[in-house]
């Protein structure tokens, strides 16, 4: 699901005086795992040091030695290593160190590197009349070699112990990828990755102009964070602000939003990124995808639902008066980036909202999930994220654009979205997805799909998580079914069921009798007298 593991390694990088060994040293500690420095163990195995060996031997039979004890390291396993500031520059020592774990790169500019190295001995490549000059040289011709990895930490005025923790919080991150056959990208999921982002974006590419699309509430709470993230990073953006509510999912607002961009100078060769909940996110999507045809876009989500369901997959619309959804397209982000930082700031009612989509997940296809649901809270928020999402991109990987299989991801919602709708909107998303979920288990009991414990346990683990097991009184049965008739599951006339059964496994069935809904809706129904 990632790559992370205990046994991988974990190997610092970067130039010169960034602080590699001293913040290495530490992270092993941390970790309780034994620590190399790889020109430590050079010069060992040479009998003389670094400068020397560059003296008498020359840098060319010092990098010949450097890939092969690069290769050697490589094929151990539970280390924390500190490479030479050049050591990961030859791209088949970087292929084969980040075969073996995570790579995190070191930064910090000349003319810190040369205020931290002054007076210090044994640096060859600073012998020069003019070492900044020369150290920007050496950076520059190194510069194209540190972009290309993944995961970096800028060291500049940070004290050793809160580098120390940003790497940490690197090791302990999930990388996830969604791999469709007309496009890639990755899902980070980082605490801190809010300060990651500029970095992450600017790989990306170079963009003409950058707008982040939220709402206010968000905006107060991250947008400036966001920006100077992007600041730091060199890239300048400007935001674009919509209403907060799934009321605002509209055809309106995304037309405001055309607007903004064009006052913000946004054209086909920028980029729109994504800031807030799941209605920022389908209407930001879907803004980027119909505005001049189509613009590149990036999700940053700030709730558990958008970070577990909305943010990935690339489905994006609106809602029109007769349903949810209706209008839309299939527009994949370029890069997603999950903070569970930000989850801090989320009341438990819309915590309980992204919870919802997890036990969906975990129904669906992963029992571990599951059992980790129903053993906290505390929940591991990560690795929450990082399974969820494994489920839903082992889906739209075989199905990316809702031509079949990709339908098991509605679980819950064939019923949810009609009482979303019967309540003007004002029943939360996962409260409806929970009731739907418990209408779609007595439906497969009902049918022979399931036992009747799978009814207990799904509704078990929803009172856990402090979520209904059912929907409320104030609609008739007859009511929600025929609110289904304008929902877009449908195919020839009849409403796809997504049926478990056990945890962990799901059919889809389009020949549920209407009688049956209505008894499985009478079952669920719960009373408000």
């Amino acid at each position: 699901m990632t790559d992370t593991a205990d046994s991988r390694n974990l190997i610092l990088t970067g130039f010169m005086g960034t602080g590699k060994s001293t913040v290495g040293r530490r992270v092993a500690e941390r970790l309780g795992r034994p620590f190399v420095d790889m020109d430590e163990l050079i010069a060992e195995r040479a009998g003389m040091s670094i400068p020397e060996i560059f003296a008498r031997m020359g840098e060319p039979a010092f990098r010949q030695i450097e890939a092969e004890v690069c290769r050697e390291l490589a094929g151990l396993a539970g280390l924390v290593i500190a490479t030479g500031g050049g050591a990961l520059v030859n791209p088949a020592n970087r292929q084969v160190m980040e075969a073996s774990g995570r790579v995190v790169c070191l930064w910090a500019p000349p003319e810190e590197v040369i205020k931290r190295l002054a007076g210090e001995h044994g640096r060859p490549l600073l012998n020069a009349p003019d070492p900044l000059a020369e150290a920007r040289r050496i950076l520059e011709g190194r510069r194209a070699a540190y972009s290309a990895l993944t995961w970096h930490v800028d060291t500049t005025g940070r004290p050793i112990e809160e580098v120390v923790e940003a790497v940490l919080r690197i090791w302990r991150a999930h990388l996830l990828r969604v791999e469709l056959t007309d496009c890639a990208y990755h899902i980070y999921i980082l605490e801190g990755a809010l300060e990651q982002a500029g970095l992450l974006i600017r790989r990306l590419g170079s963009w003409s102009r950058i707008v982040i699309v939220s709402n206010p509430t968000v905006w107060g709470l991250y947008g400036e964070h966001l920006r100077k993230s992007l600041g730091a990073a060199g890239l300048e953006a400007w935001p674009a602000l919509i209403p907060d509510g799934e009321s605002f999912k509209t055809l309106e607002t995304a037309a405001g939003l055309y607007e903004q961009f064009l006052s913000a100078g946004l054209d086909r060769a920028g980029l729109v990124v994504a800031l807030g909940g799941g209605v920022v996110g389908d209407v930001a999507g879907f803004a980027a995808a119909t505005y001049m045809r189509g613009v590149p876009f990036v999700q940053v989500p700030t709730t558990l639902l958008a970070m577990i369901d909305a943010s990935v997959g690339g489905k994006t619309g609106v809602d029109l008066p007769r349903g949810k959804n209706l209008v839309g397209a299939f527009h994949q982000p370029r890069l997603v980036l999950i903070d569970p930082l930000v989850l801090e700031s989320l009341p438990p009612a819309q915590m309980r909202q992204g919870l919802a989509e997890a036990l969906k997940a975990a129904v669906i296809a992963d029992p571990a999930l599951f059992d980790i649901l129903t053993a906290g809270p505390p929940w591991p928020w990560s690795e929450v994220i990082a399974r969820a999402l494994q489920v839903k991109i082992d889906v739209v990987q075989r199905d990316p654009h809702e031509q079949g299989w990709r339908a098991v991801l509605n679980l819950g919602h064939t019923a949810g979205h009609a009482l979303e709708r019967l309540s003007g909107y004002s029943m939360p998303h996962g409260e409806a997805v929970a009731g739907g979920m418990m209408i779609a288990v007595q439906i497969a009991e009902m049918m022979g799909y399931c036992t009747p414990t799978l009814a207990e346990r799904i509704g078990g683990a929803l009172r856990h998580l402090g979520l209904p097991t059912g929907w409320p009184g104030i609609f008739t049965p007859e009511q929600v079914l025929d609110a289904m008739a304008s929902d877009k599951k449908r195919r020839h006339g009849r409403l796809r069921w997504i049926l478990p059964r056990t945890i962990g496994a799901v059919d889809i069935a389009e020949d549920v009798p209407a009688e049956v809904v209505l008894e499985a809706l009478r079952r669920t129904r719960i009373s408000t007298r």
